[in-house]
């Protein structure tokens, strides 16, 4: 593995005419059932109300209960993973009270027994995904699904747990959401709820609407030819077909009345007559508006560039296409940001050669400090000795100190900007990096119309509401939640504290706050060991932390952060 330092990059690509493939369009007007197409017939699901049985335990056969401890074995502010013999759960002593629930984080997996509990709710220790104790509700992102909580009972200083063997098992929860009301009555070109980008923002704003009641019609838009996916992964996991990936499978967005119109991209939006204009000339009319487009990859802006193996990762095919061009390949990585870093550990196993262009002597050295950014580098270096870090082109890749390295396949991680270009005559309020602007209710200048995900500017409470960019996973879900609630006038102000992960070469760093503008770092444990916490102040206090091998510290800080207390420098070093 070749890491470049560079401070220009020029690509050039050469490749053998016989090596050259069209990617596969999907044939015009066939795509997901859910999707409704100008010129073809609308199809609409609704589904038949399953009654709802107000005992969750109505199947005998599919309930279990197990003495699982002592009264006393348990302290106060203690958790326990206990085993029913079918399936575990977690058992939580909080305020004198036993509670019990899903021992699994049903993002990933995690085990929350190794978690951070804080008044009355759990933190994931690997993604920071919050579940309350009382309900096993979802409170914080990332993840769609709640918690199975189970019943408790104390029986002569004995702690009993009664459970459902198909909640131990499957070890999570879709809370219940209301359906569209006479779906079929309804205009095609007219909804209630538009909702344009169908990434984890306009997911969870769709969901929250129908959890909370709404019973009209919400229609979501998307370029993408798939519903919506688990997109961080990617580059963490390449060769993931669409449906491996799925956040919620199509039967779902059958279920719930939540339609989707893929490949649809949106070309303006007319605010005075509330009508969304997509690039096919299909107009749509909505009461109320979500824009969550998220950004587009930056391109490179040198000859070759359009040329079939230099690659941006934005789709499934992308992904899917560069681990079989770069099979037993070279490869160059322009870029050394998440996805590049991210792309380069996955395929160093399965390419030749993996070179990495970056223009910063150190990778992540404006967000992770060169300390910590060092040790990353280590990561790399010692994970694979055939993967080094170098200087500056495809068929090759000339550097402009002149150095060639061999490429038949570039990938390209320099950033992205926000896709918000078809706004720039709406009257809706973008800054001048094109970020479109909106209040602590994710709302824009524009009443009825709100925007969430990476394409978004919002007052972060962390850091005494300065107006950020936050474009991670975690966030977008909240964005995604905080705009379906004041759709429906409940005033939700967001105030989560940012967490992100990134995991490469067999090594994750979690990440919590928001460091820009630091001016020092804390750094406890051994960077050389790769086990350290490092802890960015601004100011002698606390903004951000990070730390590899080092669980839950991150998720510790996170839940203090969001109580709204403050951690000083001298109280970390």
């Amino acid at each position: 593995f070749l890491f470049v330092s560079a401070v220009e990059v020029k690509i050039e690509v050469v490749i053998p005419e016989k090596e050259r493939s069209k990617e596969e369009m999907s044939p015009n007007g066939k795509a997901s059932p859910l999707v409704y197409k100008v010129n073809g017939t609308a199809r609409h699901y609704h589904l038949e109300e399953h009654p709802i049985a107000s005992n969750p335990y109505h199947n005998p056969k599919d309930v279990v209960e197990a003495s699982v401890c002592h009264v006393k074995d348990l302290e106060n502010g203690q958790m326990r993973e206990v085993d029913l013999g079918c399936g575990k759960a977690l058992l939580i002593k909080e305020g004198g009270e036993f509670y019990a629930m899903g021992h699994k984080c049903p993002h990933y997996g995690a085990p929350l027994v190794k978690g951070v509990l804080s008044k009355g709710r759990v933190r994931c220790p690997w993604h920071g995904a919050c579940f309350n104790i009382g309900t096993g509700d979802i409170e914080d992102f990332p993840g769609l699904d709640s918690l199975p909580r189970f019943q408790v009972k104390i029986e002569k200083e004995k702690v009993y747990i009664r459970a459902s063997k198909q909640a131990l098992q499957t070890q999570r929860r879709t809370k219940m959401m209301a359906k569209c009301i006479s779906l079929s009555n309804y205009n095609l070109s007219s909804t209630n709820v538009l909702i344009i980008g169908a990434g984890a923002a306009g997911l969870v704003c769709a969901e929250t609407l129908r959890q909370e009641g709404f019973s009209d019609r919400i229609v979501m838009c998307t370029m993408d030819r798939h519903l919506p996916y688990d997109r961080p992964k990617l580059s963490k996991s390449m060769d993931s077909h669409p449906e491996q990936i799925a956040l919620r499978p199509k039967e779902f967005f059958r279920t719930y009345d939540i339609e989707v119109l893929t490949e649809m991209q949106a070309a303006a939006v007319d605010i005075k007559n509330k009508t969304a204009v997509f690039k096919d000339g299909f107009k749509m009319e909505y009461n109320k508006l979500l824009i969550a487009t998220g950004n587009t990859p930056k391109a490179l802006s040198c000859k070759g560039k359009e040329v079939e193996n230099v690659f941006n990762i934005r789709t499934p095919e992308d992904a899917n296409r560069v681990v079989k061009l770069a099979t037993s390949k070279n490869v160059v990585i322009v870029g050394a940001s998440f996805l590049g870093m991210e792309v380069a550990a996955y395929l160093t196993e399965r390419a030749h050669s993996v070179s990495l262009v970056e223009l910063e002597e150190v990778p992540f050295k404006k967000f992770f400090g060169e300390r910590v950014g060092r040790a990353v580098m280590k990561v790399t270096l010692l994970s694979y000795p055939g993967f080094g870090f170098g200087e500056e082109s495809l068929k090759e890749v000339v550097l402009k100190s002149g150095k060639v390295l061999r490429a038949d396949v570039c990938v390209v991680g320099i950033g992205a900007v926000p896709a918000t270009g078809f706004l720039k005559q709406s009257g809706i309020n973008i800054d001048s990096k094109g970020f479109i602007v909106v209040n602590k209710m994710m709302q824009t200048n524009i009443p009825g119309v709100f925007a969430a995900g990476d394409a978004v500017t919002f007052p972060l409470a962390l850091r005494n509401n300065k107006k950020v960019n936050v474009p991670h996973w975690q966030m977008a879900h909240m964005h995604g939640r905080i705009a379906a609630l004041n759709m429906l006038a409940h005033g939700m102000e967001i105030s989560t504290v940012p967490y992100l992960w990134t995991a490469m070469f067999g090594k994750s760093i979690r990440y919590a706050g928001h460091g820009e503008g630091f001016d020092d770092v804390v750094i406890q444990g051994d960077l050389d060991e790769l086990k350290f916490v490092a802890f960015y102040t601004k100011s002698d206090e606390v903004v951000a932390v990070a730390s590899m091998n080092y669980d839950p510290i991150v998720s510790k800080v996170a839940e203090v952060l969001a109580a709204g207390r403050a951690i000083r420098k001298r109280d970390v070093e």
